[in-house]
This record gives C-alpha cells, structure tokens and sequence, in this order.
C-alpha cells in the first residue's frame, strides 16, 4: 500500500516504514505528526484518486531528526565585465519515519482557521417623514447612488432579472445606466 501525500508543500510517493526527508518542520524530534493532504491512495489494484485530496484519509508519521541537507554552490559570472559571485546553500530538512497510511476515518487535523467576518447585507432603511413632493431627477440619482454602491456581479443578477440584453460583457456605468 502506498499514498501520494503532500508534506510542506511538496509531494511524495510513501509506504509504510519508508524514511523521508522533507523541508523543516516544525515538530519536534521523537513526536508524532499526521498529514491530511492525501492525494492518492493505492492498495493493489484498488487506487482511489482525491479531488483535490481524500476525505477521511490520513498518513502518520514520526520526526526522527532535523538536520540540513549537501550544500549547493550557486556560480554567477559574466564574461568580460570580471563580475563573479559565489554562494552556498544547506537546506533545512527533517527526516521522518512513515509509521501508518489510513485510508478513511481519520479524524481531520485542528487547524487554527481565522474566522472571516460575515458578509453583511445591507437593507435599505424606510424613511419616516419623507416628503411626497420629491421631483423625478432626484429620484434618479438617488437611485444611481444605491447602485453605485453594488459590485458589478450584483448589478448582472439586476440586469438578467429584469431581462436586460448583453448584460455580461457591460462595464459598472453602463450597468447602472441600463437599470436606472
């Protein structure tokens, strides 16, 4: 059995009881880490594809170690200008041991999620004492002032329920001035 997960952003084909290097984590050495992103799972024959990922499905492993991997020298130079520039790099990485591939009825990792504020509708209040006498060109741009205010997917859903015409490829003004 084998699962294509992704780990730290990259993914990897991984068996059970296999070795892996991964860039850092941020667990400690000797702890248990789950990952949830499971893409692929295949059991013999039987392959399940994710879309994007499984439901359910999980892969365990354990932190063995954090170390950093073989330098990489990065050679910059162009010719005739005497412009050389040497660098290394080691990247970070963690070793991990994949203990346990489960295929459903994980329980899903708690993830700290920031709660994005409700979308607030915004109603139009009815005015106590308005005047009766108001003169039509008021009534317009006040009017316009209320569409000026939507997004121009708004103003489309306006325009195909009062069965405007080319509706799609019109710009925010000319929305507003087809519905005003």
């Amino acid at each position: 059995m084998y699962a294509i997960v992704e780990i730290a952003g990259q993914q990897f084909k991984v068996e059970k009881d296999q070795k892996v290097f991964v860039h850092r984590l941020q667990a400690e050495e000797g702890k248990e880490v789950s990952f949830d992103n499971v893409l692929l799972l295949s059991d013999g024959d039987k392959v399940t594809v994710g879309a994007p990922a499984i439901g359910g499905a999980q892969v365990s492993a354990k932190v063995l170690k954090h170390l950093k991997g073989d330098k990489v020298i990065v050679f910059k130079k162009k010719r005739r200008k005497g412009y050389r520039v040497k660098n290394g790099h080691r990247q970070s990485l963690t070793e991990i041991l994949i203990e346990n591939i489960v295929a459903s009825g994980a329980k899903p990792a708690a993830k700290a999620e920031k709660a994005a504020p409700a979308k607030v509708e915004k109603k139009a209040e009815p005015k106590a004492a308005a005047p009766k006498a108001e003169s039509k060109p008021a009534k317009k741009a006040e009017a316009s002032q209320d569409l000026s205010s939507l997004t121009v997917a708004e103003l489309r859903e306006m325009a195909k329920a009062k069965e405007i015409t080319g509706y799609s490829s019109m710009k925010k003004a000319e929305l507003i001035a087809a519905l005003s």
